[in-house]
């Protein structure tokens, strides 16, 4: 059984099928629990209604770095009142992206630091994106009180990796660990425990090979469980089983909803 443990359900690529391609994933797709991150308000506000109609089927709220220009005292207070819902299990995705620098880079780290507090009072992990801002994020959470959380699609070398583990944080790994060029990511797969890996695709995302190209979800998370099995040299079997007790124990509030 698969722990998605990031995925955009909300997204207007699923509009035509959502409902039906989510209820196959639960009955024939051999995944357990699904996490829909959110990115702003109404995303998390979506992500919300969506985990209304599965059982297994839980959100995280936040305003991802992206959007970071729509927080305000508001918007904060919004995202602190949504993560109240029994269905809220993360505040995320949040943190900081430099490689599209689509926000102030001084405003994203007020906005991931605001959300960090979020967390801290609510005592909710946090997923976190980090793209080409790697100190940053790093420095900005170690600052922080929050040790408890996944660095979502993690990207950065193995020294950086460790550190994060050492303070409380598991690791996520989607389809970029099948690609061609993913020798750093699959380095570091190879060097850190599996009890610290979650596994995610970001659907509609980043679609493993073979199947790169096409709109990804949940289903496709076989490939990334067989790639990792390949790197760490053990079975298939054994990274389900581990990396879904994994999602459980990180998003722990989902033993209090079920």
């Amino acid at each position: 059984m698969f722990f998605e443990s990031h995925a955009h359900y909300d997204d207007e690529r699923f509009d035509e099928d959502r409902e039906e391609l989510i209820s196959s994933l639960f009955s024939c797709g051999n995944v357990g629990y699904i996490i829909n991150a959110g990115c702003d308000v109404k995303s998390s506000v979506a992500g919300l209604e969506l985990s209304r109609k599965w059982q297994n089927f839980y959100a995280a709220v936040g305003i991802h770095p992206h959007e970071a220009d729509t927080m305000n005292e508001g918007s904060l207070n919004e995202i602190l009142r949504l993560s109240e819902d029994k269905k809220a299990v993360a505040i995320g995705e949040i943190g900081l992206d430099y490689y599209y620098d689509f926000c102030d880079r001084e405003v994203q780290k007020e906005c991931f630091r605001r959300q960090l507090e979020i967390a801290e009072q609510t005592g909710l992990p946090i997923i976190v994106h980090s793209r080409e801002a790697a100190k940053d994020t790093f420095d900005i959470i170690k600052e922080s009180n929050v040790r408890k959380g996944v660095i979502h699609s993690y990207s950065g070398h193995t020294q950086m990796a460790l550190d994060y583990i050492d303070m409380g944080f598991y690791l996520g790994f989607g389809g970029i660990i099948t690609f061609k060029n993913a020798k750093k990511p699959c380095e570091v797969v190879k060097n850190v425990p599996l009890e610290r890996i979650l596994i995610e695709t970001d659907s509609p995302y980043l679609s493993p090979v073979p199947l790169r190209g096409e709109r990804n979800n949940s289903q496709k998370l076989r490939y990334i469980v067989d790639k990792i099995g390949e790197i760490k040299q053990i079975s298939p079997e054994k990274v389900e089983k581990i990396t879904l007790k994994n999602g459980l124990t990180l998003f722990d509030k989902i033993i209090f909803v079920a």
